[in-house]
């Protein structure tokens, strides 16, 4: 569950990879489990990422090289898997709600994997890792008896590429169209919270029940919902 602060936060630019692969009943996607005694998100699927480093930035401080950098980075620390820029294609970018203990400015990008390498995770700050088709991991969600707990974020990025047959058509169509850009801002609701993203009617008033187009995810007791209908 997402951690909620009373103070305003600073926001700290990372990085996180969509590793994807092809297998007989179409794309998988990796996902590494945080451990359960990490501080932040203990117990979470996520993809691998994490802050950009001082170290990831080129001598220009360029912000969308070093996210390159940081992503490339984080892949081999946390899944022991060995990628390239050119592998990456921006997916989208993510910014942790105000409220929120920890607020990350986050580059989503794509990769796709085909030279069979193995995942090796280290058991430390990461306990485990599984490549898993979407509407698997949806379903496991759903199943309240063993819960499959993702943040929005992840979930989202789940749905966008859940209709894909294959993962050159995930390729092409995050290369075809412009990064989205979620800024979600939070509305509590019963058992839960609703975070609406730009293009909802309710964004700039937070209202859940402003007349017109709907962009939201609703996270109540556990269960995730994305809505993006205009």
């Amino acid at each position: 569950m997402l951690e909620l602060s009373k103070t305003t936060e600073p926001v700290y630019p990372a990085a996180t990879v969509v590793l994807v692969r092809d297998s007989e009943q179409g794309p998988e996607v990796l996902l590494v489990q945080r451990s359960k005694a990490v501080a932040h998100m203990g117990g979470m699927w996520v993809f691998p990422g994490g802050r950009v480093d001082d170290g990831d930035y080129p001598p220009d401080r360029d912000d969308y090289r070093a996210a390159l950098n940081a992503a490339i980075r984080e892949t081999r620390e946390e899944a022991g898997l060995e990628i390239t820029a050119d592998q990456l294609a921006y997916l989208s970018h993510w910014t942790t709600p105000a409220g929120a203990r920890r607020r990350f400015a986050t580059w989503f990008f794509l990769a796709v994997l085909e030279d069979g390498q193995e995942v090796t995770v280290d058991g430390g700050e990461i306990a485990h890792h599984r490549w898993v088709r979407p509407e698997v991991a949806f379903a496991e969600i759903a199943d309240r008896e063993h819960p499959f707990r993702l943040m929005p974020p992840t979930f989202v990025s789940l749905v966008d590429l859940a209709d894909c047959r294959s993962c050159r058509e995930a390729r092409e169509r995050i290369e075809a169209r412009e990064a989205f850009c979620y800024a979600p801002r939070m509305v509590f609701v019963e058992d839960g919270i609703c975070f609406l993203y730009e293009g909802d009617a309710g964004y700039a008033s937070e209202s859940l029940e402003a007349e017109g187009g709907r962009h939201r995810t609703y996270m109540i007791d556990g269960q995730l919902e994305y809505i993006r209908q205009y």
